[in-house]
Formats: C-alpha cells, structure tokens, sequence
C-alpha cells in the first residue's frame, strides 16, 4: 500500500521540471562520460570512469525517487482550496509573533518544497503542524526548541 503524499502545483512542475532535465541532458551525458573513460583503456586505475559510474548511480537514484514520490503524489491547487478561513495544506498563512510583533508569511507545502528562505515552510514542521485548522484570529502555540513560541493567525490565503 503506497502512502499519498501532498504537493502544491507548483512543487509537482519542479520535480517533473527536474525529471526531464535527468533523463533528457544528465543521463546522456554521463553515459557518454562513461564511454570516453573506457576508451582510455584500464579501468582498474580510472578515476574518471569510477566518478562517472558513481554519478550515473546517484543519477538513476535520484530518477526513481522523483518517479516514485510523483505516482504518489496528491497535487493540489492551492487557489482552487476552500478551506473555510481554515489553515490547511498549501495555504498562505500571515502571521504575527506575539512575543516581538514581527509579522511573518508562510505557505505549507510538501516536504520537497520547503524553503524557510523562500517562506515555504513544510507541512511536517512544528509550526505548520501548530497552524493546521486555526482560523483568523487565533494563536498557535508552537513547540519550539527554545521554548514555546506564540503566533496570531492574521490572515489565511489561498493563493
């Protein structure tokens, strides 16, 4: 039994995008890469042959997993979400932090989408796990390896 796994749009087109590029430009080169380094004779001493073989294996690894986390992958539109004013997977979430008032935007995606830099923030984290079904208005509480840390629920978007 396989396990869905959430994604927004735009997490499902990077990992197809990155799919593509694998097995359209990265595959062939390093099969050719491999070829050259075993036109040059013994392959016992061949340190370009040893490194080309070890990034076609990362290279096929890589391609499964895409493959594998795509067939199980749940795609969802963020915009196309009626989540009632509610936190839910792939909403943008506008918050507070109570305790110095710095305002702060995150988006809950997928775990291969997160980027804390970007405001894409994982739906495994603790501060996602924290905002899920909140409404406006409300506070989570976050679990935080300093000690608890408190976040108003400004606004929820399904953008």
């Amino acid at each position: 039994m396989s396990i869905t796994v959430p994604v927004t749009v735009k997490g499902a087109e990077k990992l197809k995008s990155e799919l593509h590029r694998l097995k359209t430009i990265e595959r062939p080169a390093v099969i050719v890469a491999i070829s050259e380094a075993r036109a040059q004779g013994d392959l016992s001493e061949n340190a370009e042959y040893d490194a080309a073989k070890e990034k076609q294996g990362f290279i096929e690894g890589r391609i499964k997993e895409i493959e594998g986390k795509l067939s199980n992958a749940q795609i969802i539109d963020p915009s196309s979400l009626d989540g009632e004013g509610r936190v839910v997977f792939g909403s943008t979430v506008k918050l507070e932090d109570l305790e110095s008032g710095v305002p702060v935007t995150y988006q809950i995606v997928g775990d291969d989408e997160a980027d804390i830099k970007l405001g894409l923030i994982s739906i495994s984290s603790p501060i996602a796990r924290a905002l899920i079904g909140k409404y406006e208005g409300e506070v989570a509480v976050v679990k935080a390896p300093g000690g608890d840390r408190e976040y108003e629920v400004m606004e929820v978007l399904y953008i």
